[in-house]
């Protein structure tokens, strides 16, 4: 069967953004660690962990650190948990660490400590979701595989559908969306996954897309209509950090961090005025499995108290 028109155009188009964009990448991309060459699956995996939701230039010495302690699954995974919950920091969304720790047990106990490249054995690995699968069999095996982020998805709302933001997130269409424009070569489809999220990340940012440097704004639907303004349905803004539950996760956490004794009642009292919500807080560090109970308070999970304050 005969491709329509249309069918040629947005082929025509596809072309036009990939070629474009994959060589405005090659010319333009920041110099971060896990793209350079030999990085490792390992490191790729625990970055991917560490950038959900947290600024690039927060993560990076983290990283470094962490790769420095830790730098195969099974180095991670012969400690306890606690130590990956204290290198954590403040990395914030504390619960990765725990999750990270729990992959590295997996991948050491059923895969001989080398990182799976298969994404049904990646989603297997606790706290990996499909963009994580994606994202490790692309970045680190060179797999074909459509790769989305949210830079991705509001690029290709904007370039390719016209719109102001993306629509809510949707599994099926949005790899779709993706899979359209990936390339047939391996390679050139791994730097495309790369380019159009690095694209999405600093130029065609969310609140101040910077149009009159973007390499495909001559292509842009959404530019061709006139920069329509989204009228969809918009994502739920976080509420503010200051006096919220997670700020007061955020102390308590890090008097459990500071020390490899128990932290008493009385010494948690200090860290917030309300004690409903330093409770409250408290039990949510609890049923996540960040704080554990001790004989005379609490502790990182997977601690020992030690025995002196067991004692006392």
């Amino acid at each position: 069967m005969n491709a329509t028109p249309s069918n040629h155009a947005a082929r025509r188009q596809a072309t036009t953004v990939t070629a474009t964009l994959n060589a405005w990448f090659v010319a333009n991309a920041r110099d971060l660690p896990w793209r350079r060459d030999g990085f490792g699956a390992w490191g790729i995996l625990v970055s991917e962990f560490m950038l959900q939701q947290t600024p690039v230039n927060r993560v990076i010495p983290r990283l470094e650190e962490w790769l420095a302690r830790w730098p195969t699954p099974a180095d991670l995974a012969a400690v306890p948990p606690s130590e990956a919950v204290r290198a954590w920091s403040s990395l914030g969304y504390p619960r990765r660490a725990l999750w990270l720790h729990s992959a590295a047990v997996q991948i050491t106990d059923l895969h001989g400590g080398i990182v799976p490249s298969d994404i049904d054995d990646l989603l297997a690995l606790t706290g990996i979701g499909d963009y994580t699968a994606r994202a490790v069999a692309a970045f680190a095996y060179g797999h074909r595989h459509p790769v989305v982020d949210t830079n991705t998805r509001r690029v290709i709302a904007r370039a390719i559908a016209g719109a102001g933001e993306p629509s809510p997130p949707s599994r099926g269409r949005d790899l779709h969306a993706m899979g359209l424009l990936l390339p047939e070569s391996v390679h050139e489809a791994a730097l495309f996954n790369a380019a159009i999220m690095e694209l999405g990340a600093v130029v065609c940012t969310s609140r101040t897309p910077h149009c009159d440097v973007c390499p495909i704004r001559n292509v842009c639907a959404w530019r061709a209509a006139g920069y329509p303004e989204y009228t969809g349905t918009r994502k739920t803004v976080q509420k503010k950090f200051a006096g919220s539950d997670r700020q007061v996760r955020g102390l308590i956490l890090a008097e459990l961090r500071s020390t490899h004794r128990s932290v008493t009642d009385a010494e948690l009292a200090t860290l917030w005025p309300d004690a409903a919500q330093l409770q409250r807080a408290l039990a949510s560090l609890i049923a996540d499995g960040l704080a554990r109970p001790a004989p005379d308070g609490y502790i990182l999970p997977d601690e020992l108290a030690s025995p002196s304050t067991i004692d006392r």
